[in-house]
């Protein structure tokens, strides 16, 4: 695996994190990087956090990562690719403390719809 630091993809998650009144993700402890050369066959994006104990062991606040699997990200269009961040995002939690929102009930196809709606004209 390969991995990048991606500043406009770092920069767009921020933004839209702003955007979406996400207010409860501190914009400097999110960032977003992009990985080649998965085995995986469905994922395009996941999200990464160092667990509490590692957080509280090494005195770090809670850190987020987006990592795109640019095999399968960059293949979307323009609308697929924001709802991607637009879902990972949400996997964030409200306090904002290194653990994550499960799928079921707050991340699927329609939370991810309603949010992008509010949004789509910045990034169309």
């Amino acid at each position: 695996m390969k991995y990048k630091y991606s500043e406009h993809w770092t920069a767009t998650a921020r933004d839209i994190a702003t955007q979406l009144g996400l207010n409860y993700i501190a914009l400097d402890q999110i960032a977003v990087i992009e990985s080649q050369g998965s085995k995986t066959k469905r994922t395009i994006a996941r999200i990464h956090t160092i667990g509490k104990v590692m957080q509280l062991g090494m005195n770090q606040k809670p850190f987020y990562t987006i990592e795109l699997l640019t095999e399968k990200f960059d293949k979307q269009n323009q609308e697929e690719k924001i709802k991607t961040i637009v879902h990972e995002l949400l996997h964030i939690p409200a306090c904002f403390g290194g653990g994550f929102r499960h799928h079921k009930p707050h991340v699927n196809a329609r939370t991810v719809e309603i949010e992008y709606q509010k949004i789509k004209d910045l990034y169309t």
